[in-house]
């Protein structure tokens, strides 16, 4: 199979996480890509754990199952850290991208000793400065994108702009507040 790309997300009932992973998709699908994106369904309800995933590849993907070695893990939710084992799994060639005001080396010590690049952005402060309310989702997308390099920056900025015009046509001050999420999320993304 040429390059595949598995993204693990880990968020909580209500954060967008679920919706993150099918933006995702939709955008590599967009640049020519062969895509999953889906979530693992448990007892949802709002604030509860849940995971979503994607896979990414320039080759047609046959496999069909949650991902357990992800290249990248995506934590919408700093406290998840803590709840479950969010680098079990995870490739040390790849990276974690943690919703967090910390630093990166600050959380390093709470990983389980995973040794590959660990990456954060304050996802809350930056949504709630753009889009007025703190949907992290939104700058995660960015995020993601900065460190795993899985499309050219401004083709993802395009379809998202895209995206957010088809979905929100009668509300352009939504489109305009997350497109600043997703820009200022990659341009202030610790750890790349």
């Amino acid at each position: 199979m040429g390059k595949l790309i598995e993204i693990r997300w880990h968020g909580r009932g209500g954060q967008g996480t679920k919706t993150a992973a099918l933006l995702l998709a939709d955008a590599a699908f967009n640049t020519g890509k062969y895509i999953q994106g889906f979530p693992e369904y448990g007892p949802e309800r709002m604030g509860a754990p849940i995971t979503a995933y994607n896979r990414i590849s320039d080759e047609r993907i046959k496999t069909h199952s949650n991902i357990y070695e992800p290249d990248y893990v995506v934590v919408v939710d700093e406290s998840l850290i803590s709840a479950i084992d969010v680098t079990s799994g995870l490739k040390e060639t790849g990276a974690i991208i943690i919703n967090t005001e910390k630093k990166p080396e600050e959380l390093r010590r709470h990983l389980k000793g995973y040794k590959g690049k660990v990456c954060t952005i304050d996802a809350r402060r930056i949504s709630e400065e753009t889009i007025g309310r703190n949907f992290p989702n939104t700058p995660m997308l960015g995020a993601v994108v900065a460190v795993s390099s899985i499309m050219e920056p401004q083709k993802f900025l395009e379809d998202m702009k895209e995206s957010f015009a088809h979905k929100f046509k009668t509300k352009p001050e939504i489109i305009e507040g997350n497109m600043k999420a997703i820009e200022r999320a990659m341009q202030e993304v610790q750890g790349i």
